[in-house]
């Protein structure tokens, strides 16, 4: 096990059984962490300033500006430097107010940072930091420009004397305080990424090292056909979802109001994705690239193993094609074969004879109607016809519509 030089800047002078010099947990703490705090004497005087970090091997590497004149000192025989990085675990609460706590990880590393000059390692500094925020976006990102290089001071920090101190646990109580009427206990602390939200004048939809993996009932995979692939719905489809759905025909039975611009499309992919109990798609023509409309598997209850394929808006020239049959299939086939579904549930006006016919030819069977179901755009209440198939009767399902899909018959 490799461990890190013990030295008496690196022994803490209380609750020393807490501490470490396993590089293997040093190196998790600093990987883990986003932020550390830089220390370091300026005329006399002390200074601490958060900044990026990242690791290579057993050196960190500290991002600055040029402006700063103790960065700019390293040139000259290095820069004393204390980089601390903490992550915090939890808040624990005990009985007394003295032993009140916190779980955390924590790293203290001392030694002579040296700026970075070479050209080959400036580089690969750099990645790394943009690499440390978010892996791969390196390679997905514009480098610096000998301008923005001008601008900015690495720091290079060999790790040799490291420590690192761990508290994990419950609190620790006096035991003459075990019978006293105050809660005790841990409150856990996670940080966690939201939902990446696109800045207004982005173009590109959000790639896939930022998408959860698609995984779960609640996964949005990519599923490729020879007539259509489907994708995750993102933010820059609203144009060329706007163009492909700009017919009225389209909207005439959907509970969304039919959108006058990309704007109003914006808006109803926006609530679409935030819509928790839905998982939204595009559909995409593989050799063009167009998009041809949206589908989405709803009501998605992965304990009754029960799923719903929905909210489908298609071009109106896609109808009765084998975009649309093999739009049902692919997504049959992920609910059945891949989650293990036993039951797919389809829902839709019952105004909408078209869409009934179209799913009945699926091979759904009509259960019911549910009265006052849903809510039209104009204000007034849907009955909705609700069908379903079952898992016992897809594999005819799939073999009928395949062999159909084969001899072009729609």
């Amino acid at each position: 096990m490799e461990t890190y030089l013990k030295t008496a800047r690196t022994t803490p002078k209380r609750m020393g059984e807490r501490a470490s010099y396993d590089a293997g947990l040093v190196h998790s703490i600093l990987d883990e962490a986003y932020v550390c705090h830089l220390g370091f004497v300026v005329d006399g005087e002390p200074r601490v300033l958060p900044t990026l970090h990242a690791r290579v091997g057993d050196v960190v590497y500290l991002h600055g500006s040029t402006g700063n004149r103790a960065l700019l000192a390293a040139r000259d025989g290095g820069l004393p430097i204390c980089v601390t990085v903490t992550l915090l675990d939890g808040l624990v609460l005990a009985r007394s107010q003295f032993h009140h706590s916190a779980n955390y990880r924590s790293v203290v590393a001392h030694g002579t940072a040296r700026l970075v000059t070479d050209p080959q390692e400036r580089d690969l500094a750099f990645a790394a930091l943009v690499d440390k925020i978010i892996p791969g976006r390196a390679a997905d990102s514009r480098p610096p420009n000998p301008k923005e290089l001008a601008q900015t001071a690495l720091l290079a920090l060999p790790l040799r004397e490291v420590s690192a101190k761990v508290r994990t646990g419950d609190p620790s109580d006096d035991e003459q305080d075990l019978p006293l009427p105050h809660w005790a206990g841990v409150v856990p602390l996670t940080l966690v990424a939201g939902a990446p939200r696109p800045a207004p004048d982005t173009l590109v939809p959000i790639p896939e090292y930022l998408r959860p993996a698609a995984t779960g009932w609640h996964g949005a995979p990519t599923l490729r056909g020879r007539h259509v692939v489907i994708e995750p719905l993102d933010h820059a489809h609203a144009p060329g979802l706007f163009a492909a759905l700009d017919d009225a025909e389209v909207w005439t039975h959907l509970t969304v109001t039919r959108p006058g611009s990309v704007g109003e499309m914006a808006a109803i992919i926006a609530t679409a994705i935030r819509d928790e109990t839905r998982t939204p798609f595009v559909q995409r023509d593989p050799a063009t690239n167009e998009i041809l409309g949206s589908t989405s598997f709803y009501a998605i209850d992965e304990g009754r193993r029960s799923i719903a394929i929905g909210h489908t808006m298609l071009g109106r020239p896609h109808w009765r094609t084998a975009i649309n049959t093999e739009s049902k299939l692919l997504l049959m086939a992920h609910a059945f074969d891949t989650l293990g579904a036993i039951r797919v549930e389809w829902h839709t006006d019952i105004r909408n004879e078209r869409s009934q016919r179209a799913i009945a030819r699926l091979g759904a069977e009509r259960e019911g109607v549910l009265r006052s179901h849903r809510q039209r755009p104009d204000g007034s209440w849907r009955d909705t016809v609700c069908f379903a198939m079952l898992a016992g009767e897809w594999p005819a399902a799939r073999g009928r519509l395949s062999s159909a899909l084969e001899a072009g018959v729609r």
